[in-house]
């Protein structure tokens, strides 16, 4: 990663490069690879009273840049919470980023024919017969726009096939228009 540390009005302390340099340590460790470029600029600013600091990280990301800004009196406090606020951004950055390639993973159900083999209204599911004698059970939670007493054995149905922890099971189920 590539650091620029830069002093607005102000000269930058030793301390504070020192500072710099451990938040930046532990960016690398929690973030490898994730920040290309790091650019930290302190400014003076008469905003206050008796004069104040603003620190802002500016980081290059993939797709992106993400910036942090803090205003205060003491610029190593600030420059603690500065660093702070950028790993939990990257640390949501990289949750989204994990949660969308997760996404396209999860099948969406194969839509299938059927017909109803057998309802057992009292226990709330029934089972849909295939083409060649396959059987695919149904809970009444998956039926949509019809109720499960409105069902009639051999009535065509329309379901999406899931997987479910005994065997075929159907996610959803519609009557064939």
């Amino acid at each position: 990663m590539e650091l620029q540390v830069e002093g607005r009005h102000v000269e930058i302390r030793k301390s504070w490069q020192s500072k710099i340099d451990v938040e930046k340590d532990r960016l690398i460790r929690h973030h490898a690879g994730l920040v290309h470029n790091l650019r930290v600029a302190i400014e003076a600013t008469s905003n206050h009273k008796e004069g104040g600091y603003e620190v802002r990280l500016i980081a290059a990301v993939p797709d992106g840049t993400v910036v942090v800004k803090r205003k205060g009196e003491s610029v190593k406090p600030l420059l603690v919470k500065a660093f702070d606020n950028l790993d939990l951004q990257l640390k949501e950055m990289q949750r989204k980023k994990q949660q969308s390639k997760k996404a396209p993973e999860m099948e969406t159900p194969a839509q299938r024919n059927g017909t109803v083999k057998t309802i057992s209204p009292v226990e709330s599911f029934g089972f849909i017969m295939l083409e060649g004698g396959k059987e695919v059970y149904f809970h009444e939670n998956a039926l949509k726009n019809i109720e499960m007493d409105e069902l009639n054995v051999g009535d065509e149905v329309v379901f999406g096939e899931a997987e479910g922890d005994k065997g075929p099971c159907a996610s959803w189920v519609r009557m064939a228009r």
